[in-house]
């Protein structure tokens, strides 16, 4: 049986290739590519041999899906799989796994990390150093006492009501299913909307999340209010988001997914938009992340070779 990485995990191949042999015991033959590729044609190449495939956050389209001929358990070292042709996966009864969970405390941490930056002028109190300015004019905020807004309670929004309920914020929530959260409170979106100072995006993109957090949504936000989005791109109406910012109707943003994979084009709204932060969609990027991705992947493929598949789709 053939294992294929189709593209870079983020671990040192000797490394990545040492905790697969522990995992899988010599079970498969692996194929590593330590380069990443959106080109259908070779991806078919990489992966038409294979009976399991191991990807990460790289389109999987229905071609590929459907050019890999020996393919029966895709596993996605990922938590969304929206970059995945599910209904070819479905169609030719390929067995879809995730790896929810490996990022939790990487994207929980980039949150605060952006949201302090923005709140206290941190690139801007960069520049002014470095340049002979002073404090003048770069008086920032507290989150101690804001209404800091969670949308999608799941592990990682539960992680950062967590972390924010530390920093002395009351927590409001909406989710599609609540949880009993200590000190939480749940509402609904558009209240959530209305009330919160910071309001931050964890839900997935499907159907039913795309453009969620509309023009409409936005014009509900209090002047002074931050948004905070980590999860994915098609959730939020970008060009809106960059209306309000541009017209100060909301004092800021921050923002690491696109509806695109980066690179992002100098063309797009946000990129030019008034009290934003931008990241190239690195959340999930820290080297702690990327070793507990391999851990679950590796995992998932013994499992299925086990009969008894974990975290499937």
């Amino acid at each position: 049986m053939k294992l294929v990485i189709m593209e870079p995990l983020g671990v040192d191949k000797e490394k990545l290739l040492a905790m697969a042999e522990e995992a899988l015991k010599g079970s498969v033959e692996i194929v590593y590519y330590d380069t990443k590729t959106t080109d259908t044609e070779e991806l078919i190449e990489r992966g038409k041999d294979a009976d399991i495939i191991i990807n990460a956050n790289n389109p999987l389209n229905a071609e590929v899906i459907r050019g890999c001929e020996n393919l029966k358990y895709l596993d996605v070292a990922f938590t969304g799989i929206d970059h995945i042709a599910m209904d070819a996966c479905r169609e030719r009864n390929i067995t879809v796994s995730n790896c929810a969970g490996y990022s939790t405390a990487a994207v929980a941490d980039l949150v605060f990390g952006m949201l302090i930056s923005l709140y206290r002028n941190i690139p801007e109190c960069d520049h002014a150093t470095r340049n002979e300015g002073t404090l003048a004019g770069l008086i920032g905020c507290e989150l101690e006492g804001k209404t800091f807004g969670v949308v999608g309670t799941g592990a990682i929004g539960t992680r950062v009501a967590k972390i924010a309920q530390a920093f002395g914020c009351e927590v409001i929530a909406y989710s599609r299913t609540e949880k009993d959260l200590e000190g939480i409170r749940y509402v609904s979106l558009d209240e959530l909307m209305r009330e919160s100072d910071i309001i931050s995006l964890h839900v997935p993109s499907n159907a039913g999340t795309k453009n969620m957090i509309s023009a409409e949504k936005i014009a509900l936000m209090k002047k002074t209010a931050v948004l905070i989005n980590l999860a994915r791109g098609p959730v939020l109406d970008s060009q809106a988001l960059a209306d309000a910012l541009n017209q100060d109707r909301i004092a800021g943003a921050c923002i690491d997914v696109f509806e695109t994979e980066p690179p992002i084009a100098r063309t797009h709204p946000l990129i030019t938009a008034k009290h934003t932060l931008l990241t190239p969609h690195v959340a999930f990027a820290s080297k702690e992340a990327m070793v507990k991705r391999a851990v679950i992947a590796f995992e998932n493929v013994a499992q299925y070779l086990k009969g008894t598949p974990q975290n499937v789709m």
